[in-house]
């Protein structure tokens, strides 16, 4: 895989702050990186790195082969940027601002004409194009912003919260845009809804304190949670006690507990149990209402590899 971002030993202090500790880790074509951690964690400091916003205090990083220290242009010209909050002109219409930036990224007529009815399209902001930035809803509002970071078609895309403030259809049209564009293109998007994570990231990436405490897929991500392959029951006209009693006796069972109503029960470490389970409920003739095993939860596992416990 051909890598676009590559980040060596990354460091930045504020006073007595580390922000970014010695972090490293790569992201090629293709993907799309999901960069979680806590509030604090030094994940927006890493984003301004990389888009050269800030300067680090050692180690480098490099996009798209520039590096972000001796060829800061290249690697500004390269990545499509939306930060956090996005800096804009109030009384500017949608169109204008759109045009404001095309200019800045060195568009001019036609090219500048198309590049602007492209974010238009992609971004479903034909109907408000001709309003005031002041006057938009916080949704198109964000809209507007990813607008302007995709408004040179640059191969990275650094995206900081992308669907904050969109209803939940508007958010399912982002996700698919950047899924669609992720297979041309190298992705890096920070988020706190761990659900996009799922939605949309190929990789994830958390850091804790500055520094980097998990690199995997999703599903690996979920298959650290201690409810991976648990399985839920719940049944029809059956003590729940009883049933605890009897499923605990199962091979590879670990622990059983009560939970709304019916039981979850934990596998062993590395054991699947689902088909035991059921052989199990078959033989005793219960009556089963709800049988599903469990995928693992993103928020367990996220809370028990940060130091900080809480929101992202």
């Amino acid at each position: 895989m051909e890598s676009m971002i590559e980040t060596v030993r990354l460091r930045k202090s504020f006073g007595a702050i580390h922000a970014v500790d010695d972090l490293s880790f790569t992201v090629g074509k293709g993907e799309v990186l999901g960069f979680l951690g806590p509030n604090g964690a030094g994940k927006s400091t890493t984003m301004k790195i990389l888009t050269c916003f800030l300067p680090p205090d050692g180690g480098t990083a490099r996009v798209c082969g520039a590096d972000i220290g001796e060829a800061p242009r290249a690697v500004r010209e390269a990545v499509g940027y939306l930060p956090e909050s996005v800096p804009a002109y109030a009384e500017m219409t949608v169109q204008g601002f759109l045009e404001f930036v095309g200019r800045v990224r060195g568009r001019r007529g036609t090219a500048l004409t198309t590049a602007v009815d492209r974010v238009v399209e992609l971004c479903h902001l034909d109907g408000v194009r001709r309003q005031q930035f002041e006057t938009l809803s916080k949704g198109f509002k964000r809209r507007t912003c990813l607008a302007q970071a995709l408004i040179h078609d640059p191969p990275v895309l650094i995206l900081d919260e992308p669907t904050d403030g969109l209803d939940p259809n508007q958010k399912h049209e982002v996700r698919k845009l950047i899924a669609g564009m992720a297979e041309e293109k190298c992705v890096v998007l920070s988020t706190h809804i761990l659900e996009e994570v799922d939605a949309v990231c190929t990789r994830a990436v958390i850091i804790d304190r500055g520094r980097l405490v998990a690199d995997c897929t999703p599903a690996e991500l979920r298959a650290r949670s201690p409810r991976h392959g648990a399985v839920t029951v719940e049944f029809t006209g059956v003590d729940a006690d009883a049933a605890a009693a009897k499923l605990r006796g199962v091979a590879g069972v670990a622990g059983v507990e009560h939970a709304n109503g019916g039981l979850t029960v934990f596998p062993e470490a590395g054991r699947s149990i689902a088909v035991e389970l059921a052989a199990c409920i078959h033989d005793q003739s219960w009556e089963v209402a709800e049988f599903h095993v469990e995928q693992g939860h993103l928020d367990d596992v996220f809370r028990s590899i940060t130091t900080g416990g809480g929101a992202l």
